[in-house]
């Protein structure tokens, strides 16, 4: 696999995103929210991509559109750019961040589903607004095309809930994208 890239251009933000899926987790990084640079390059280092985004977006409305957008390209690189023959296909990872713990679980399905079962107790985490976890989560799975389901135990600390959530995202699509045969993995023949 090689990196692939995607400009995109709205009237709201410009993206231009590459991705590596099998990569050696290099990242370069700049959404203009650091925290959600943060949480993306955490995202990427547990996938094992390689991953580069640079955002100029409408940040003086609020950070909506970035969160959204970014995650619309990202799944779209990812769907057009994973060869889905030989792979592992469902990916988990149960997740433990200090006082945190967050189970993360996926199919590579074809079929965008998000179920979301996590409540931050803070408004914000630095200049990211925390409902746009789950803006950027859903913007991920309807343009990817998988079923994501999270599950948040137990948390004091909302920067280590958004931590275990995308650490634990990334290692669940580590776990999925794993090679390890050759034939497609759906008794339907098709993903």
């Amino acid at each position: 696999m090689e990196k692939c890239c995607i400009t995109r251009k709205t009237k709201e933000t410009e993206i231009t995103m590459c991705l590596d899926i099998y990569g050696n987790r290099e990242t370069k990084i700049a959404t203009g929210i650091g925290f959600f640079d943060h949480m993306l390059e955490l995202m990427a280092f547990h996938a094992g991509f390689n991953l580069e985004v640079l955002v100029d977006g409408d940040l003086h409305v609020d950070g909506h559109h970035v969160c959204e957008d970014v995650g619309i390209v990202l799944g779209e690189l990812f769907k057009n750019n994973l060869d889905k023959v030989g792979i592992r296909r469902y990916g988990q990872s149960l997740l433990p961040m200090d006082e945190t713990l967050t189970m993360v679980a996926l199919d590579l399905s074809n079929r965008g589903y998000l179920g979301y079962d996590c409540t931050f107790s803070s408004e914000m985490v630095g200049l990211m607004a925390t409902e746009l976890v789950e803006e950027f989560f859903q913007a991920f799975v309807r343009s990817a095309q998988i079923t994501l389901h999270f599950k948040n135990f137990t948390f004091k600390n909302n920067h280590h809930l958004a931590e275990s959530m995308f650490k634990g995202f990334g290692r669940a699509l580590r776990d999925a994208c794993t090679i390890e045969g050759t034939e497609l993995l759906s008794t339907k023949g098709v993903l």
